[in-house]
C-alpha cells in the first residue's frame, strides 16, 4: 500500500511538471549580438594525406 502511493506521488509530480514545462516552455531566449577577433590566435594545421599512402 506505501508503494503505491509513492508511486501515486510521482506520477502526478511527474504530470505536474509536464505541465509545467509545457507552459514555460515556450519563452523565447533574450538575443544578443556577440563580436570576437578573428586572426588573434594561429590557425591549426589541417592533416595533409600521408606518405606513402594510396589514394583511388
Amino acid at each position: 500500500m506505501r508503494l503505491l502511493k509513492v508511486l501515486v506521488v510521482l506520477i502526478l509530480a511527474a504530470v505536474i511538471g509536464l505541465a509545467g514545462y509545457a507552459y514555460f516552455g515556450d519563452m523565447e531566449p533574450v538575443r544578443s549580438e556577440v563580436r570576437s577577433p578573428i586572426g588573434g590566435a594561429p590557425a591549426t594545421p589541417v592533416p595533409g594525406p600521408q606518405a606513402g599512402a594510396e589514394t583511388e
